[in-house]
């Protein structure tokens, strides 16, 4: 709440723009539906209400509704302006780190030193897994590899729940272990 005004005068009591707000809402959300499509409409209703009641007390208007909607389109207006604003500088950004062949991004392939040592890493990870016991191993297999829950790993080996938890952290010791890290 901003200093000095009151909780009654957030709702609108003594405040003619609040007031004007609070009963031309919907109609408010209608018109930065029209303009700016429903998703953002909600969001710039409540970013209207945040600068209306935000405002000093000494601020007051002769005709609240057309100040409203003034404020309205000066903050759709605002929206629109960083929207560009930001395109732009996607825009830039992309431009500069983008090499594109016939209007088409090239897609950053990682360096081959870079693949060769992942290649690398997932062969030792692949025969550290192997080298586990086969209850840890399945239960391993089933949980990081392919997706399973705790409880859908136990089900699928027919054991509790609590035995996969323990099969897990022991092959995950055991696999850092085994690889160093």
């Amino acid at each position: 709440m901003s200093e000095g005004r009151s909780e009654a005068n957030l709702r609108g009591d003594d405040d003619p723009l609040v007031a004007a707000y609070l009963a031309r809402r919907a109609n408010l959300v209608r018109f930065f539906a029209a303009r700016v499509g429903s998703r953002a409409a909600e969001d710039l209703v409540q970013d209207l209400y945040l600068k209306v009641a935000g405002r000093s007390e000494g601020d007051a208007a002769d005709n609240p509704t057309a100040l409203l909607y003034r404020m309205a389109f000066n903050l759709m207006l605002d929206r629109a302006r960083g929207d560009q604003r930001a395109a732009a500088r996607e825009g830039a950004w992309r431009q500069a780190t983008h090499v594109s062949l016939g209007g088409e991004d090239v897609v950053d392939e990682p360096l081959a030193d870079e693949a060769a040592a992942s290649r690398q890493r997932l062969r030792q990870l692949v025969a550290a897994v192997a080298e586990l016991p086969p209850q840890m191993q399945r239960a391993f297999r089933l949980h990081k590899l392919q997706g399973f829950s705790h409880a859908e790993t136990a089900q699928a080996m027919g054991i509790s729940v609590k035995s996969v938890e323990k099969h897990i952290s022991a092959a995950l010791k055991a696999l850092t272990v085994r690889l160093g890290r």
